[in-house]
Parts: structure tokens; C-alpha cells; sequence
């Protein structure tokens, strides 16, 4: 497998994922978009590209709070990924960020994915790597220490509430590089971008410090079959 090309910042990852929006829209009067898996807030800026966004997930208090709240959804449905039926409506560019890994049978996801696509439309996918050194704690660590993590160690005051991650991980076999890559083989996808990304270890604070220092151990104990310099892995994928 080639060596893995790293994102130096999110600026760097989102400014890849726009402009492969944006040049799928050259010639088009509107795209169609589905964010499969509501976040807080829709991450994407396409400027002056006219797009309709549909949003699907499980949890509704995240909905609500992306439907009345922020009023950035066009549409929102409260359904399982993994067994709605859409019905003949396809999508140009289906939106998916961190969302596989808490998924059992995951693979059922993006079966759904590939039917719900146009061709020639984009799968986004953005998702932890099972099978990196942060992919093996989070896998081999009680859930309750995710919160934990998430609230004292991020900062993220809202950890654990209703509508907020973390959500428990399952981590199928798909949520990896060798999973994707099977997954592009069976269904006829191009992979048109395969980048990692290490935002926990980037910078120079006491946290990140400590953070690498573990990443390291954990790599070295493993022999280097745990890679440490990355955590997630960002997806470009066009229907061919």
C-alpha cells in the first residue's frame, strides 16, 4: 500500500474537499447534497454554488438543533443509514464525516451510498482509522473514557449530552484503508483522494506534547503496525 499523504491543517483538507464540489458543479444549475450523519454545523463553504441539503441521522436533537437552531438544512429525516429506502432520488455528492465507526455493519451504509449516488457524483467520506495507534485505544477503551476525554481533555463542555458526541464505536472492518479500497474495487469508485490527517498531534502545546508521546509508545510497542502520525483519513470517491 503507498505511503499515506498527511493534511498540514483543516484549512489545507477543507479547501480540497470545496473545490472538488465545486468543480463537480461546472455546468450544473443546482447539486443535490446529502449530509449522511448530522454534525453541528454544515462544514463545507461553496460560495455562490446553489445546492439543496438534505440531512440524515439517527440522533434527533441533532437534527433539531441543525433544523431550528442553525436553519442550515433544506431537509431533515430521522432514519437508520443503514435501512432507509430513498426511493429513486439520487445525489450529487453524498457528505460523510465521522459517522462508519459507530456504525455495526457499516458496510450496509455504503452499499446504500452507492445506490443513492448519481453517476459521476462524489462520496465524501471522513472517518478514524481502526487500525491506527487512536483507532486501537478508542477500540480497546470503556466508552465512558471517551466522554471523559472529550470534556476535560478537549474541552468540549458539552461532551456526552443529548445531540453532542462522542457516540459509542463499533469500528467495523471498512473503517480502514484496506476496507475503502475494497469497498472502491466492488463497487466501481475511482479514489480520487486518499489523505491522512493527525490534527491530536499537531502543534506545540503541553497536550499535544503528551499526546504524541503516547502515540509513539504505543506505535513502537506495536512494531509499526500501528502508524501514529495519523488518526482519520479523508476520502474523495467519484462513481464511475
Amino acid at each position: 500500500m503507498t505511503e499515506l499523504e498527511l493534511f498540514r491543517s483543516f484549512n489545507e483538507e477543507d479547501d480540497l474537499l470545496q473545490s472538488s464540489v465545486m468543480e463537480l458543479f461546472d455546468g450544473k444549475s443546482e447539486l443535490n447534497i446529502l449530509e449522511a450523519g448530522c454534525g453541528q454545523h454544515w462544514p463545507l463553504n461553496l460560495g455562490a454554488i446553489k445546492y439543496k441539503l438534505t440531512g440524515i441521522d439517527l440522533d434527533q436533537d441533532a437534527l433539531a438543533h441543525r433544523l431550528h437552531v442553525l436553519n442550515d438544512l433544506d431537509e431533515a429525516i430521522v432514519a437508520d443509514l443503514r435501512t432507509l429506502d430513498l426511493g429513486n432520488r439520487k445525489f450529487d455528492v453524498i457528505y460523510n464525516a465521522f459517522v462508519l465507526e459507530h456504525v455495526e455493519n457499516a458496510a450496509l451504509v455504503l452499499d446504500n451510498f452507492s445506490r443513492w449516488l448519481k453517476p459521476g457524483g462524489l462520496i465524501i467520506l471522513k472517518l478514524p482509522d481502526r487500525n491506527s495507534v487512536f483507532g486501537f485505544i478508542t477500540n480497546a477503551t470503556p466508552f465512558f473514557i471517551h466522554v471523559l476525554y472529550h470534556k476535560y481533555f478537549l474541552a468540549r463542555e458539552n461532551a456526552g449530552k443529548p445531540g453532542f458526541g462522542p457516540y459509542p464505536t463499533h469500528y467495523d472492518p471498512i473503517v480502514s484503508r484496506n476496507g475503502i479500497r475494497a469497498f472502491c474495487d466492488t463497487h466501481g469508485f475511482k479514489m480520487r483522494e486518499e489523505r491522512g490527517f493527525g490534527p491530536y498531534v499537531i502543534g506545540k502545546s503541553m497536550k499535544k506534547r503528551l499526546v504524541r508521546i503516547v502515540a509513539v509508545a504505543v506505535s513502537a510497542l506495536s512494531l509499526g503496525r500501528l502508524p501514529w502520525k495519523h488518526n482519520n483519513l479523508t476520502y474523495v470517491l467519484q462513481k464511475e
